[in-house]
């Protein structure tokens, strides 16, 4: 089992940048895939990002070319660059494991003002 937490969401105006970090309980050198999704209000969470454990990523195509991930398996960290941002990346980012099962963190906010 593991547990994430993910941290840096908040408030920022429409072009600004955050940086949304998930720290895991245990070791993520062996989770062959992590990643984070989001939730708008009244929409369905969706895929943001992915990485796995060769450090190959993906991405929706709504973040292609404005969000970086990226994992510290040394810190156990899973972290999301996101520049450019626009209001329609408002909504809950959750951080998601894939072992067996899939693990989730409890969220963390992302509001982007125009």
């Amino acid at each position: 089992q593991v547990q994430l937490v993910e941290s840096g969401g908040g408030l920022v105006q429409a072009g600004g940048s955050l940086r949304l970090s998930c720290a895991a309980s245990a070791s993520i050198s062996s989770i062959w895939s992590m990643g984070w999704y989001r939730q708008a209000p009244g929409k369905q969470r969706e895929f943001v990002a992915r990485i796995t454990k060769n450090s190959s990523t993906n991405y929706a195509d709504s973040a292609k070319g404005r969000f970086t991930i990226s994992r510290d398996n040394a810190k156990n960290t899973v972290d999301l660059q996101m520049n450019s941002l626009k209001p329609e990346d408002t909504g809950v980012y959750y951080c998601h494991a894939q072992l067996l099962v899939a693990y989730w963190g409890q969220g963390t906010q992302v509001t982007v003002s125009s």
